[in-house]
């Protein structure tokens, strides 16, 4: 029985080193399409766009392992509830990738533009959605509930410096008609920055879930 647990435990070691694998992937898709607007970078556009196979091989295989894992042990409370947040966080995790790809787009559609103005809110809201995806990463990793919670709290700001992005905005296409395009592309890419704040979230609801089994996500 103890060669039956511990063999479970590597297989369960094993997905989170590939949850982790598959989160620093996206985490560098999303690092590389806001530099790509910040540079003013098509060649990085491009590589973004084409990426993204390895995130999708990723995603199936962990499914994968987290069925057959479901199906050859049968887990019980906590080790059953810690696959089915692998599986959550797995789609999370791929829709992070997707939401790259669409920053990416919108990116080579502003770059068609002068820029509108020097982008200050935009990478700072990059930066905190991407030290919320690898904290609540991390809080899985580590089943570390007080990490998980701090996750939560950070989505307020990211939703604030969303809201700033638009209203500057706003002022820009209201004062010059040709800024309207390229501003619209702008406060697309900070919603999109919102969203994976929002999937990084669902995370660390996830990782509470794990731990102590109460459910977080509508409170």
């Amino acid at each position: 029985m103890e060669r039956h647990g511990r063999h479970f435990q590597d297989e369960l070691d094993e997905l989170k080193g590939r949850l982790l694998e598959m989160g620093g992937l996206a985490e560098e898709r999303l690092r590389l399409a806001v530099r790509s607007v910040v540079d003013r970078d098509n060649a990085l556009v491009e590589r973004v766009l084409v990426g993204d196979a390895a995130i999708n091989q990723l995603h199936i295989e962990i499914d994968d392992r987290c069925f057959k894992l479901l199906a050859l042990h049968q887990p019980m409370a906590v080790d059953l509830r810690a696959i089915v947040a692998a599986v959550k966080i797995n789609t999370d995790l791929e829709r992070v990738g997707d939401l790259a790809v669409n920053i990416a787009e919108a990116v080579r559609r502003y770059l068609r533009h002068p820029a509108v103005k020097e982008l200050i809110d935009i990478p700072k809201m990059a930066e905190l959605a991407q030290v919320m995806l690898r904290d609540a990463l991390d809080a899985f990793v580590r089943r570390d509930v007080d990490l998980a919670q701090q996750v939560l709290a950070q989505d307020d700001d990211l939703d604030s410096l969303k809201t700033q992005v638009f209203r500057e905005l706003l002022t820009y296409m209201l004062r010059d008609a040709s800024t309207i395009e390229p501003s619209l592309d702008l406060i697309l890419i900070s919603r999109h920055l919102e969203r994976i704040g929002d999937h990084a979230t669902n995370v660390a609801e996830d990782v509470i879930f794990m731990v102590s089994a109460k459910d977080v996500r509508h409170q």
